[in-house]
């Protein structure tokens, strides 16, 4: 049994490094192309060979946030007469009579804007978009979600990439409202910080394949139509319609450079709901998608390897929750069977996974906040520990997506706060689209914070230190979760 607990233990942390292998391949994409400044063409206000651009804002019972979305898009930079708005409302509450007001504030004024309704909500967002797009005058759709607020300048600096006739589309850098609004904000911040400057970055710039981040990003129309248009038998639309896309052909601009605004959920739940979405979704991508990028003939080996790891980043829930279990039996064999000692030795060699991850998380922090490198030994350690007590959710999720099992598409609570002064405790969606009741996996996640203080204990007791930092950080991330979850729930339930 203890060889082959060593074993599981030794292929998971392989699985691991082979991951970060290619998380390092993209951190000196990026790196290098920070070598390499790149200048493009910007649009004026009244360029007269302007393209016509439609902008979608698909919407679902948003009260908070709506009116905001719409006082930004409107003040969008770009020649009025080139320029639609299609406001997808699938509300079934006050939003619609927000909106409803708005559009008419907004046509009075004489800009195109319409308040657009379907019939019946099916496929969720993908559903919407895809409505819209059916009736969209514009050649290029330009998307954004309840809780962006984009910059005035987006499309004239966007736009002008689809000069280029190979591209499907342009992505920006999602920025964050609220980020100082606590330290579940700041952490989750300090995580898409990384996504946004080396994967995106790193991918856009030896041509990987990238994804859409469903947000903050204008597609060019007959891409997606060429692709197959939008599906909801994913719950992330976004990745799989980028992927198709790629396949047929289409090329990504990634513009670092340009920032999108837009909150971060502010409660637990409604971090855990968004993270359950994303995790499964991309499972769901990789149970559609892995198979069809393997076998395309055009694709290069180079950018199947990673698309391959890009598909499968969720999966490395599994394996870090596995690691977490496994390294308290790990810890009793290397306290009672010394005769393994040469095995730890060689499992040493993994440690070079933190390096990477340091390197992966710590370039784009000194970036984005140059001169304050030293909080990087705050933020790395509480943001690990944080995704480590959220493995196991995930894991479930990731799980679900490559069985096929179906959820519906529940979206994330916007909040409309900034901060700290303001509260999310009335917002009424967390009462009705999650579930504010304390349920078997929040008391799971209570009983693994118990777990990893057991294996605090036992290296403590046998004077094994080896893995205390790893068990202390799974203990206060699991610790985190459980805690957040129940004082959250707290208030849900008033």
């Amino acid at each position: 049994m203890e060889a082959f607990v060593l074993a599981m233990y030794s292929f998971v942390l392989l699985l691991l490094f082979a991951y970060n292998c290619g998380q390092l391949s993209l951190i000196i994409s990026y790196l290098k192309s920070k070598r390499r400044p790149a200048t493009f063409r910007q649009y004026t206000e009244n360029q007269p060979d302007a393209p016509p651009v439609t902008v979608q804002l698909p919407i679902y019972n948003e009260l908070y946030v709506a009116a905001r979305l719409i006082d930004a898009v409107v003040q969008l930079k770009y020649p009025r007469t080139r320029l639609e708005i299609q406001v997808l409302d699938d509300s079934t509450d006050e939003t619609v009579g927000i909106i409803a007001e708005k559009v008419a504030e907004y046509q009075r004024q004489g800009l195109d804007i319409q308040h657009i309704r379907r019939p019946e909500r099916k496929d969720f967002k993908a559903g919407a978009l895809a409505y819209g797009l059916e009736r969209a005058k514009g050649e290029f759709i330009a998307i954004f979600d309840a809780d962006f607020m984009p910059e005035p300048d987006f499309l004239l600096k966007t736009v002008p990439h689809f000069e280029n006739p190979k591209i499907g589309i342009v992505q920006t850098r999602w920025t964050h409202l609220n980020e100082d609004y606590s330290v579940l904000t700041q952490l989750q911040a300090f995580g898409l910080n990384a996504h946004f400057f080396i994967e995106q970055g790193g991918r856009n710039a030896d041509g990987y394949f990238m994804n859409f981040n469903g947000t903050a990003g204008v597609w060019r129309k007959t891409a997606i139509l060429d692709a197959g248009s939008w599906s909801s038998d994913t719950l992330t639309e976004d990745l799989d319609l980028s992927y198709r896309a790629q396949l047929k052909g289409w090329q990504f601009v990634y513009r670092e450079d340009i920032g999108s605004p837009s909150e971060l959920p502010v409660a637990m739940n409604a971090l855990k709901s968004q993270q359950y979405r994303w995790m499964k979704g991309a499972a769901e991508c990789a149970r559609k998608l892995m198979v069809k990028v393997i076998v395309a003939p055009q694709i290069p080996f180079r950018i199947k390897v990673h698309a391959f790891f890009h598909l499968l980043s969720s999966s490395t829930f599994i394996l870090v929750f596995l690691l977490g279990v496994l390294s308290v039996p790990v810890l009793y064999i290397r306290i009672r069977h010394p005769e393994y000692q040469s095995v730890f030795y060689l499992l040493g060699f993994f440690q070079f996974n933190l390096i990477i991850l340091l390197l992966f998380y710590g370039i784009p922090f000194w970036l984005d906040r140059r001169g304050k490198l030293e909080q990087l030994g705050l933020y790395f350690p509480m943001y690990s520990s944080l995704m480590m007590g959220l493995s196991l959710h995930n894991t479930i999720a990731v799980v679900e997506g490559f069985i096929g099992r179906k959820t519906p598409f529940i979206r994330t609570p916007k909040f409309n706060v900034k901060t700290g002064d303001k509260t999310w405790r009335a917002n009424k969606y967390l009462h009705l689209d999650l579930n504010p009741a304390i349920n078997w996996l929040t008391f799971t996640e209570g009983l693994l914070m118990l777990y990893f203080l057991f294996g605090i204990g036992l290296g403590f007791y046998f004077h094994q230190y080896n893995m205390l930092v790893f068990h202390v950080m799974l203990a206060i991330g699991f610790g985190l979760v459980f805690i957040y979850s129940l004082f959250h729930a707290r208030f849900m339930n008033r």
